[in-house]
């Protein structure tokens, strides 16, 4: 059993005072943070590009998880990389096909960084199968990407069921994360299904306190691994 995560999504902070948000994220506990990166074409958002990106990595030592959600990844992946992204995820529907999602994996891990695979609510699971044992983390959207506060997806329970299973009978270790409306009661869903990484955005950036919120999905993790599938 992998060890379970939480990652404060900073889509979800107040962008004026984002020095003391990354800050009070990394003080309350959280074990990395998330950036959702949108460039207005794949999704229908614009978030903040790699110059942002070094910005909050001056101010906290915590891994940071960027999700690419940009139309070219691969004119991408060094600028991030050199802003100081820990892991790097990349859509499976990212256009080219199977084999240009093979290369942007590889590009990812060549220049020294984890690399994760990212699927839409629609996207059937069997779509990144091919992928599974060339990544460290699977990302599970459980809103259609793009803006923050929607409402979690049930039908993508069974999703995160499905990796799990496939996960154990290919003796594969790959991160099972999920993004999007986690609250308490829906990560308990998610951590049942077998997720270990929590993305996190509205519901914890407001709540009265962080720490204290932080604290809640991890004890919630602890309670589910012990009824989690096995």
């Amino acid at each position: 059993m992998l060890e379970r995560l939480v990652a404060p999504s900073l889509l979800a902070a107040d962008f004026s005072r984002l020095r003391e948000e990354v800050q009070r994220v990394e003080q309350s506990g959280a074990d990395w943070l998330h950036l959702d990166i949108m460039d207005g074409h794949f999704v229908p958002n614009i978030s903040f590009g790699p110059a942002v990106v070094k910005a909050v990595r001056a101010h906290t030592r915590l891994p940071f998880d960027v999700q690419l959600m940009i139309g070219n990844p691969a004119e991408y992946i060094g600028a991030f990389v050199q802003a100081g992204a820990d892991r790097i995820t990349v859509h499976v529907e990212t256009d080219g096909g199977s084999d240009r999602v093979r290369q942007l994996l590889r590009e990812i891990r060549e220049r020294g960084c984890k690399a994760g695979l990212a699927l839409n609510p629609e996207t059937p699971l069997e779509q990144v199968e091919p992928f599974l044992a060339e990544i460290d983390l699977l990302l599970v959207m459980t809103v259609h990407p793009g803006f923050g506060g929607q409402s979690f997806i049930p039908e993508t329970v069974e999703k995160m069921e499905a990796a799990y299973v496939r996960r154990a009978a290919c003796g594969l270790r790959f991160r099972i994360e999920i993004d999007g409306g986690i609250t308490p009661e829906t990560a308990a869903a998610g951590l049942l299904a077998g997720a270990d990484v929590l993305v996190a955005g509205t519901w914890l950036f407001q709540s009265r306190d962080m720490a204290v919120a932080i604290r809640e999905l991890r004890d919630l993790a602890g309670r589910e691994a012990a009824t989690v599938k096995g």
